[in-house]
């Protein structure tokens, strides 16, 4: 279970697929110390399971094997070496939550397709398909690229929401652009609440 509370912003080191399957290796710092095999993190809102760490320099290197279907309900297929990716550790018994309950499971893709500066903030708007725009409700919570963000508004096709800079400025939402594709959790609670309709 994750808050969607970005850690850190780390980087793509290695992404391939191919005959052998899917893996990513992810250039990490403090959000990596500690970690083994075997151990979580979520990385741009997707719970991956770390199966190698080793070091270079002050940073570590995490290797993730991922899914066919990971691979193809995220943007992973989009990122490349150098790519900038948000990094949460799992929520630990008597932590503080601050943002909402984000599980790491990924509903499908967004699409940026508005991103313009309001003030001294930045509204972002994304498409997403039916099946996850059933539950973004206004003021309701969504995990974009692993961050907890409010709605600030939601139509049938897509929603918007506000990012303050102190999040445009320690997340990798500073790289992105119209146009790119990011990772979209619905609020598990609206999941629940919504069930059956």
């Amino acid at each position: 279970m994750f808050t969607g509370i970005i850690q850190e912003v780390g980087a793509i080191d290695d992404i391939a697929a191919g005959g052998g399957g899917f893996s990513a290796i992810v250039r990490a710092g403090k959000t990596a110390r500690g970690i083994k095999p075997g151990g979580s993190l979520a990385v741009n809102g997707c719970c991956l399971t770390a199966t190698k760490i080793s070091r270079r320099g002050g940073s570590a290197l995490v290797r993730f094997d991922l899914l066919a279907e990971t691979w193809s309900r995220t943007t992973f297929p989009c990122l490349k070496k150098g790519s900038l990716v948000n990094l949460e550790r799992p929520l630990r018994a008597g932590e503080e939550f601050g943002g909402h309950f984000v599980t790491g499971h990924i509903d499908g893709i967004g699409k940026i397709v508005r991103w313009e500066k309001a003030g001294g903030d930045h509204v972002l708007h994304v498409a997403a398909a039916k099946d996850i725009m059933r539950y973004v409700v206004e003021k309701g919570s969504i995990a974009v690229d692993g961050i907890s963000l409010t709605v600030a508004g939601a139509g049938k096709e897509r929603f918007r929401v506000r990012i303050i800079p102190y999040t445009l400025q320690h997340t990798a939402l500073k790289e992105k652009k119209r146009g790119d594709k990011v990772n979209l959790e619905a609020d598990v609670i609206g999941k629940y609440a919504l069930a059956g309709r």
